[in-house]
């Protein structure tokens, strides 16, 4: 089978301003950046909303689950069956792409296109986030080096500089010759609480004020510093409006997709913007977005942070799986996935198993689960995993949208529909009013099924800082881990259970409005790897690329 990118490649893509008219937007309501993508101006009017479909996955892994391409065929396939249906996705980071996990516009027939573009700058949206976050660095360094009016503590700075690429050296930097020295690192701009606001942001003056709030620092006498005494807010606004507005753009079967924000979910809350997504329900029936990483992250921030902003929760939620990763979660080494091994599967059910019922039990979601099929996949294990899945009172769909298109996820889609028709008792997990520490003992123990809670010393003066500023006790957490395992240990696979949960340290991020609790070794700033993918990239004389996915 050709390569993702040679699939891209060989289709000619509709104007956009023809995919636009299937969601009855006019030109007038685009932005265009060339022929076939553009920004959303505005956020039309429609009383009704649209359904919402979450996509989320089980526990990744290094055999891949496909959650992207599974959005990304289901909404082809609810158009197939005539339904008014668009995507709405995150936007791809320049860290991944020339990393290790690769782009996030789909795969195989079931993407969103032009990948090229969007996978590399796209509208420009992650480089307007980085300049605003750095600006506003720039501007505290500023304030103190010239006198330093606020009493600035120079070790008490809480935000950092940022930048959309995996680089460790900036892991940690010294900063001297500026009348003053002080150590400090980048972020990867996913990691960023700009980035954060962005996606969570309702509209423009909410973006503005929520910028106005970020904590910047404490003073030495120890009073909390906002952006806003800085004047930096109005500034940060200036470089993002037009990056603010969502991006439109189409499938390899002209369903139009919106692409806009994204945090990463294992460090951030992992979701597409708050903009995209109410976007999306003005302007189609049926809405299918994702959300990063597993259940036990995505979903639950999803469910927890963003639907608490958005006011709505999802219609239904597809839980991406496949026997590949199932038989890695049971035991089985990455180069023998592809013998069969029913044992293994039914060892790594357990990790499926426990986001079952964790979307059933513990959020009250409409769950269905879709097996995106490789050829190696017995007829033996199929059958298994089908008979395993349907004892938890879900139905199972194979899915063959990566290989045959939108005709590989029908069946998918139908179930779809039905799930939207029955009662959405979609909840959060916990209430605003819970204390900090009761609200991450209700995820450690529903969602992780830890035994107990385990907070360094570091995080315990932290949070004793923190809870002493105006609103951070009624703010949602956002868990900061390894999206491998359900612990803090990304070597502990499968369901595990009776673990600690330890916590290293707690990030305010008051503008976005909630608190990242730091579990285990994770890196805000990621790295390359022995071979980038950056390795394989390239670009002819006539302009065209080589080597992206």
């Amino acid at each position: 089978m050709k390569s993702d990118l040679q699939i891209s490649q060989a289709k000619k893509l509709r104007d956009i301003i023809t995919i636009a008219k299937k969601i009855n937007l006019k030109s007038t309501d685009l932005t265009t950046f060339g022929k076939h993508i553009a920004k959303i101006n505005s956020i039309p009017s429609r009383k009704k909303n649209g359904k919402i479909i979450l996509v989320t996955a089980m526990s990744p892994t290094p055999a891949g689950e496909g959650k992207t391409t599974t959005t990304v065929g289901l909404t082809d396939a609810l158009r197939k069956i005539g339904k008014k249906s668009i995507a709405c996705l995150r936007e791809p980071s320049l860290g991944p792409v020339f990393g290790m996990k690769g782009g996030a516009t789909g795969g195989g027939y079931s993407q969103a296109l032009p990948m090229e573009e969007i996978n590399l700058h796209f509208t420009g949206d992650f480089h307007a986030i980085t300049s605003a976050n750095n600006l506003l660095v720039a501007m505290i360094d500023n304030h103190i080096f010239h006198g330093n009016k606020l009493n600035i503590d120079i070790n008490k700075i809480q935000i950092r500089r940022c930048l959309d690429m995996n680089d460790r050296s900036l892991r940690t930097i010294h900063q001297d010759g500026l009348r003053y020295e002080r150590d400090s690192k980048f972020d990867i701009t996913v990691a960023s609480e700009v980035m954060a606001i962005f996606c969570l942001a309702k509209d423009m003056d909410d973006l503005k004020l929520r910028l106005g709030k970020i904590l910047i620092a404490f003073s030495k006498d120890g009073k909390p510093i906002y952006a806003r005494q800085i004047k930096a807010h109005g500034a940060m606004t200036a470089l993002l409006k037009d990056a603010f507005k969502p991006n439109l753009v189409q499938t390899i079967y002209e369903t139009p997709v919106i692409i806009h924000g994204g945090p990463f979910a294992n460090i951030a809350h992992g979701c597409n913007s708050v903009m995209a997504t109410r976007t999306g329900l003005k302007l189609a029936d049926f809405v299918v977005t994702e959300a990063g990483f597993g259940a036990d992250l995505g979903a639950e921030k999803f469910m927890d942070i963003k639907s608490r902003t958005l006011g709505a929760t999802p219609d239904a939620v597809v839980i991406v799986a496949t026997i590949r990763a199932l038989k890695y979660h049971g035991g089985v080494l990455k180069d023998k996935l592809n013998k069969e091994n029913l044992d293994a599967l039914r060892r790594g059910f357990e990790n499926l198993q426990r986001h079952i019922q964790n979307c059933l039990n513990q959020f009250g979601m409409n769950v269905v689960v879709a097996v995106n099929r490789f050829k190696f996949d017995s007829d033996q294990e199929i059958s298994l995993l089908r008979q395993l899945i349907e004892s938890e009172n879900v139905s199972m769909h194979l899915c063959e949208h990566w290989e045959k298109g939108a005709i590989g996820a029908t069946h998918l889609a139908k179930d779809i529909v039905k799930l939207c028709q029955k009662q959405n008792k979609a909840h959060a997990l916990y209430g605003l009013n819970q204390p900090i520490l009761s609200k991450i003992e209700t995820i450690a123990k529903n969602i992780y099924k830890a035994k107990a809670i385990k907070l360094s010393a570091l995080a315990r003066k932290k949070l004793k800082e923190f809870e002493r500023l105006g609103g951070v006790k009624r703010m949602p957490v956002c868990i900061a881990k390894t999206p491998y395992s359900f612990s803090s240990d990304p070597a502990q696979l499968g369901a595990t259970v009776n673990h600690i949960l330890e916590i290293k340290d707690f990030d305010l991020k008051n503008g976005a409005g909630f608190i990242v609790v730091i579990c285990g070794p994770i890196m805000t700033m990621p790295g390359l790897p022995v071979k980038p993918a950056a390795e394989t990239i390239d670009v002819n004389s006539k302009g065209i690329l080589k080597g992206l996915f």
